[in-house]
């Protein structure tokens, strides 16, 4: 049985879920506008964002919200936190990598979290002390030790984003590694390493609503999150490293280009 928190997200994640796969195949009808470079909103977005927060304000009427597209709705509850469409890029381009995030957040420590792709119906939670799961089936980070064997999932900054170093640090894993992996979706990248599918990920300047499930899934499986660097994650952190744990400090020293 699911925790009371997960049902109500995931009846809020799959009404408006169903907003998603229908405009989805739609795509040429949508209205997009420009935030920066790169960084777009669909009218998709909005739709699914509302239907969120009116589902769930009626289970939570004194929720504070932390919103993609709203902002903040200030409330004296506990804060939950909306990503209506994670991988609005993919979206627009058909690429069927999407996700609806909803986390909850209990005086800063996320307690639950889901990540719904409705298009290919992958419903993934975490509460604390539950375990993390996909649909019906428990997931667990891999087992991988050797860097040679591994996948990892980065993202690729664009436009203003891109930082010092980056292309350094891309270059210190690539050698290293099986492979690197950018997927366009920070919380789906995350759900594959609680799954095994891949075995780290690192981004930088991330917002809390891109990552707080994933964070809370990745450590229900048995996985690490720490900053890049390897500082200890909060929820004011902007910067992520997640991993199988094993291979997490091996990750850090590539990443801090020693």
């Amino acid at each position: 049985m699911l925790p009371s928190t997960i049902n109500i997200f995931e009846k809020a994640a799959r009404k408006a879920g169903k907003i998603l796969t229908r405009d989805f195949g739609e795509i040429e009808n949508l209205q997009i506008q420009s935030k920066s470079v790169g960084d777009f909103v669909t009218s998709t977005d909005l739709k699914v964002e509302r239907s969120i927060i009116e589902t769930l304000k009626y289970y939570y009427p004194n929720a504070n919200f932390v919103t993609e597209e709203s902002g903040n709705i200030k409330g004296d509850g506990d804060t939950i936190v909306i990503d209506p469409i994670d991988g609005t890029s993919n979206f627009i381009h058909g690429i069927p990598h999407v996700g609806i995030v909803i986390g909850k957040i209990i005086q800063n420590e996320i307690t639950d979290g889901i990540i719904f792709n409705p298009i290919l119906n992958e419903f993934y939670w975490a509460s604390h002390g539950k375990g993390a799961w996909c649909n019906n089936k428990r997931l667990r980070v891999s087992k991988r030790q050797e860097l040679s064997s591994c996948l990892v999932g980065t993202g690729i900054p664009f436009g203003t984003r891109i930082y010092n170093n980056y292309y350094d640090e891309l270059r210190n894993i690539s050698k290293i590694t099986a492979g690197v992996r950018r997927l366009g979706a920070a919380s789906l990248d995350l759900a594959y390493v609680a799954s095994g599918k891949i075995d780290g990920f690192w981004e930088k300047d991330l917002n809390l609503w891109d990552v707080c499930s994933g964070v809370l899934i990745v450590r229900e499986a048995g996985g690490r999150v720490s900053e890049p660097m390897g500082e200890i994650w909060t929820i004011n952190s902007r910067d992520i490293l997640a991993s199988n744990t094993l291979i997490h400090n091996k990750l850090i020293e590539k990443l801090t280009l020693l």
